[in-house]
């Protein structure tokens, strides 16, 4: 009996608030003789108490009830029956905020939105949408850091090949990853807008988009940056599309495969100048000591005990090519990744569970925050040490790119130690600035560039 009364309390609960005219009463009213009828048997038997199986909808508020699957199949009928005569009778709008509880193939025509006209223009927006513009713009200006901060010259062909090849690239390897992901944005909300997701292209239409730009990309690249750039574009695509894509539901390891990814564009710009990645007997690994180091017994002992990095010992000017430099570029780039998406995936934490993305944030936050932390002094390394000893920029870098470093490092500290979400926003922010201020410093402390004797060129052209 107490179950019984249980039932009937929890049935009475759900009534209140309704005006007693409401047309929903009716529907109440019916299913409450249904399941008195039932409740004998349920007090009488072992049988555990039902879970609530559909929800009644007034167009205001849901109201749950505790039915067996006849007795929602005899609602159904009801329903589908009503909604058949109202359509019959031109009024099919009037039920429709009482009967959504069940999805009908009778739904009327008025419902739906039209579907918008398929012209160049949308063509494009969509094309843009799939290759996420914004983050491709950031890839290409990354792969051009390579290309200007290599100390090879390179022609205009070349840097506008670069740029759109590794344009093509990209938008191949984020469309390839929407196209996989399709069921799982559809859960996020922060990704339940991009265009295969609400229909506004076909899954083939955005497969051939991405083959399409999968074969132009490495072409395009092959003909007029190298094989070497070609193979790193080509690999970007499996790696991201591929690899990245698999591991997001499976492992945490695929932030660390993405930091990989987010770093290869650099080096497909310094191989388009014509650059080695890879030390040999023509290009060999050399280091640049600060000015006042190189007649200490440091620079001795490297000079007789380490020869093959004692070209650059005593020289000012940089290396036609040093392999060193784009060791420390890749890891400059892997290394702010962290930075910048950990606060990020912070922030949409709760998508990424309900998606079920295996990410740090996820499973551990407070790891999640250490992570960026552990990298954001990382870069302070990079920066003041390797990126100077590479010969990549002079050593004054070593001393102007402390204050974004600190920036950066404070704001990873505060995450770490509060993990609050106003705090992660504003770490990205900074993580947004970072990454280019430091690229113009390096350009402007590139080793060998005086740009102070640049300007008086043009200066001394303008008085001619």
């Amino acid at each position: 009996m107490s179950l019984r009364n249980e039932l009937k309390s929890s049935l009475r609960k759900t009534s209140r608030g309704i005006p007693r005219r409401h047309p929903i009463i009716h529907r109440y009213d019916s299913c409450i003789m249904q399941l008195r009828s039932r409740t004998r048997t349920i007090s009488s038997t072992a049988t555990p108490f039902p879970e609530p199986r559909m929800r009644w909808n007034d167009g205001r508020r849901s109201f749950p009830f505790f039915t067996s699957n006849q007795t929602l199949t005899s609602i159904k009928k009801r329903q589908d029956q009503q909604y058949s005569d109202s359509l019959q009778l031109g009024k099919a709008e009037q039920d429709t905020q009482s009967i959504d509880v069940w999805p009908s193939s009778a739904v009327p025509t008025s419902s739906y939105k039209p579907v918008t006209p398929f012209t160049v223009g949308n063509t494009l927006k969509v094309y843009f949408q799939l290759s996420k513009a914004r983050l491709t713009t950031l890839v290409v200006l990354t792969a051009m850091s390579g290309v200007a901060l290599s100390p090879l010259p390179v022609g205009v062909p070349v840097l506008l090949a670069t740029a759109v090849g590794t344009t093509l690239c990209c938008a191949s390897a984020n469309t390839f990853n929407q196209i996989t992901e399709v069921p799982f944005d559809a859960q996020m909300a922060r990704t339940r807008n991009r265009p295969l997701v609400r229909k506004a292209i076909s899954p083939l239409h955005a497969a051939c988009f991405g083959v399409v730009t999968g074969v132009a990309g490495p072409a395009i690249l092959l003909a007029y940056a190298g094989p070497v750039t070609a193979a790193l574009g080509l690999g970007n695509i499996i790696l991201y599309a591929g690899l990245y894509t698999a591991l997001k539901r499976r492992s945490v390891v695929n932030t660390w495969v993405g930091g990989i990814v987010g770093a290869i564009p650099p080096l497909m710009g310094w191989s388009a100048c014509g650059s080695s990645l890879l030390p040999s007997t023509t290009t060999p690994m050399s280091i640049y000591l600060p000015p006042f180091l190189n007649s200490t017994d440091l620079a001795t002992y490297i000079s007789t005990q380490l020869p093959a990095l004692s070209h650059g010992l005593a020289t000012t000017t940089p290396l036609i090519d040093n392999p060193l430099c784009p060791l420390a570029l890749f890891l400059l780039h892997y290394a702010w990744q962290f930075p910048h998406f950990n606060p990020l995936s912070h922030l949409v934490r709760s998508s990424y569970a309900q998606a079920g993305y295996a990410m740090l944030t996820v499973i551990d936050p407070k790891k999640n925050a250490l992570v960026s932390l552990r990298h954001s002094i990382l870069l302070v390394f990079l920066s003041s040490f390797l990126i100077p000893l590479s010969g990549l920029t002079d050593w004054t870098f070593a001393i102007t790119s402390l204050v974004p470093n600190a920036v950066l490092m404070g704001w990873s500290w505060k995450f770490y130690r509060n993990g609050t979400e106003k705090v992660a926003r504003t770490l990205f922010g900074h993580s947004l600035l970072y990454l280019p201020v430091m690229l113009g410093l390096m350009m402007y402390h590139k080793r060998g560039m005086d740009w102070t004797t640049w300007f008086d060129r043009q200066d001394d052209k303008e008085k001619e």
